[in-house]
């Protein structure tokens, strides 16, 4: 197996700590994901698939542990060089599409590009290669209310992809969609993460798709079963 482009070990998060409810989430959870996997993470609502994705893609902090991006230990690390990193090497996709509503669909799949610093006309070719990789080529200039949801969210894929991260994180990516429509959005982002050859953790509640994955990770009691 290559690299891991993701490593986590130890995290703890208790939320409440100390206080009345406090509520443990991860106890003590280590994963790692390699270059080229992509791995699904399964476990019941509220046992911590949201929680780790959101420290492992350095949106929240745990109260013990390591998190390593690219071989790179993100713990310690200022807020300013954090969010340099999750803007350079890490996409997210989430089960809503969260696209800007005022913006077309090129627009924002340009508009990451441009906080990382990519030149405007670099940052709308990428775009538009993206968009016809997923088939949106001629809906490019559609604001997101004139697309349906399994288009918008394919948009949702091109941007977390259009910086080239090294990981790819995924909360419940077709969770918001019907079978038919989930089982091909599914596969078209299977088919450019493979492509790529980035890592990509993607949480689901679907056993379909978590068994076209490479490796399933269950959780339970805060840790990896």
């Amino acid at each position: 197996m290559s690299e891991a482009a993701l490593r986590v070990e130890g995290i703890v998060k208790v939320y409440n700590r100390g206080l009345p409810g406090e509520v443990s989430v991860l106890d003590g959870l280590s994963l790692a994901v390699a270059r080229g996997e992509v791995v699904a993470l399964v476990a019941p609502s509220g046992a911590g698939k949201s929680t780790l994705l959101h420290i492992a893609g350095l949106l929240d902090t745990a109260d013990a542990g390591r998190v390593e991006i690219g071989g790179r230990a993100m713990d310690g690390l200022p807020d300013r060089e954090r969010t340099a990193v999750r803007r350079a090497e890490v996409g997210f996709i989430y089960q809503f599409h969260h696209l800007l509503p005022e913006f077309t669909a090129e627009e924002n799949v340009v508009i990451p590009q441009l906080a990382n610093g990519v030149a405007p006309a670099v940052a709308r070719a990428r775009a538009r290669m993206l968009l016809d990789r997923v088939g949106l080529a001629a809906r490019a200039g559609h604001r997101p209310a004139a697309l349906s949801g399994g288009e918008q969210q394919r948009v949702a894929f091109c941007r977390a992809l259009a910086n080239r991260p090294q990981l790819l994180l995924a909360d419940e990516p077709t969770g918001n969609l019907d079978p038919a429509t989930s089982g091909q959005v599914f596969e078209v982002l299977l088919a450019i993460v493979r492509e790529t050859g980035l890592a990509a953790l993607i949480a689901t509640h679907n056993p379909d798709l978590a068994g076209r994955m490479d490796r399933v990770v269950r959780l339970a009691g805060g840790r990896v079963a």
